[in-house]
């Protein structure tokens, strides 16, 4: 399978190395983490799913100690005692620099590390930006999802036939191996549920009536999902503005290629003519913005107001407020709810992000932007 460069995780990844004793790479299994870490000029790499190198780590301080410069250690949630001998190794050898990899749940990860605060910089990773493929395959990103295995497939039948497997694969190994007793069946159930929610406001009172279980159970689920990379929950922004505001979280699906499997959307065309056609776009381009801004989840909102006004993305920077809404639409206008964003969040910028060609002005702070032209960073211009 050919290799895509993938620049701007490399920069990132390279500039975080140069600044921390430990930096780790998180994201979900088949995302690349483990080809962006052979990039690197390593002096010593450990698989822990190699047996081999697993041996080599059983007395894991004779193993480390010697070893001096870059050190990458892949599938570290295998060996979380690991954590408490990576800073005493940093702090006698400040030449000495780790890069760790990990599939496993996000917060597992940081529990886990909590020894290295001060030490550590997370660098989370995707599947394929928009900036890592060819603007001609925007289409195909969308289609399949930006899992690399998944996008770089021979067709489109491969591509799905990929993405199925590795649904089920997640299931019955990934969810086990984090010590979570949910049956694969159930869980696969609940995602597909939710894939229904996809760009939604969630109810987990209503989850729960649908899935006959309580809504305790329900956001013990998303959780799950949420910290194994496979879900983005965005919480709403939440400001006195003497509006009555909603107040429940939005969910989205962050790979298209998984969403559209889970709904059985077997072809493009099956997609085209699927209600589910202008969300699954929205989700889409969401996420590439949000990787775009490199910002971290907790810090991107949504706005919306029981009277209608919405936003479909919203953060701070720079001391002010910036806003995205996105459009499946030939040429988007300007809007009342667009207004009342304005208005009531005091944009600095709005940006309507939709999938034509050109670029145009619907008033002084607001501007229609192709996705492709999003760019690897986002631009506050």
């Amino acid at each position: 399978m050919r290799q895509i460069d993938r620049k701007t995780d490399r920069a990132k990844l390279e500039k975080l190395i140069s600044l921390f004793p430990v930096t780790t790479i998180l994201g979900p299994r088949q995302c690349g983490k483990t080809t962006l870490a052979r990039t690197l000029a390593a002096d010593a790499y450990f698989d822990l799913e190699n047996p081999r190198d697993l041996a080599r780590l059983e007395q894991p301080q004779l193993a480390l100690e010697e070893l001096t410069g870059l050190i990458v250690i892949d599938e570290i949630q295998r060996m979380p005692d690991l954590f408490p001998l990576l800073r005493h190794l940093v702090d006698q050898q400040v030449s000495r620099k780790f890069v760790i990899l990990g599939s496993a749940s996000r917060d597992l990860i940081r529990q886990s590390s909590e020894s290295l605060a001060g030490r550590i910089a997370y660098c989370p990773l995707g599947g394929f930006r928009l900036s890592d493929v060819d603007p001609k395959y925007l289409k195909t990103l969308w289609w399949r999802g930006g899992l690399p295995r998944s996008f770089l497939a021979a067709s489109d039948q491969d591509s799905l036939l990929w993405r199925n497997q590795y649904v089920a694969a997640f299931l019955e190994r990934d969810i086990p191996q984090l010590g979570i007793a949910i049956p694969a069946r159930t869980l696969r159930r609940f995602w597909t549920m939710l894939s229904h929610y996809h760009g939604q406001i969630l109810n987990y009172s209503e989850l729960g009536r649908s899935f006959g279980v309580s809504d305790m159970t329900v956001r013990k689920y998303c959780d799950i999902l949420e910290g194994t990379f496979m879900v983005r929950i965005l919480q709403p922004w939440s400001v006195n503005i003497g509006k009555r505001l909603v107040k429940r979280p939005k969910l989205y699906l962050r790979d298209s290629g998984l969403f559209h499997a889970l709904l059985s959307i077997e072809t493009p065309e099956q997609l085209h003519a699927s209600p589910k056609l202008g969300a699954s776009w929205e989700g889409f381009a969401l996420e590439c913005v949000c990787r775009a801004l490199d910002k971290e989840d907790g810090d991107l909102y949504f706005w919306h107001t029981h009277a209608g006004a919405e936003l479909d993305l919203f953060w701070q920077a720079g001391g002010k407020s910036w806003g995205v809404e996105f459009k499946y639409e030939d040429a988007p206008r300007l809007t009342r709810s667009m207004k009342a964003a304005l208005e009531d969040l005091s944009l600095e910028r709005l940006w309507v992000v939709y999938p034509g060609k050109t670029a145009y002005r619907l008033a002084e702070k607001v501007l229609v932007l192709p996705l492709a032209d999003i760019g690897d960073i986002w631009r506050y211009e």
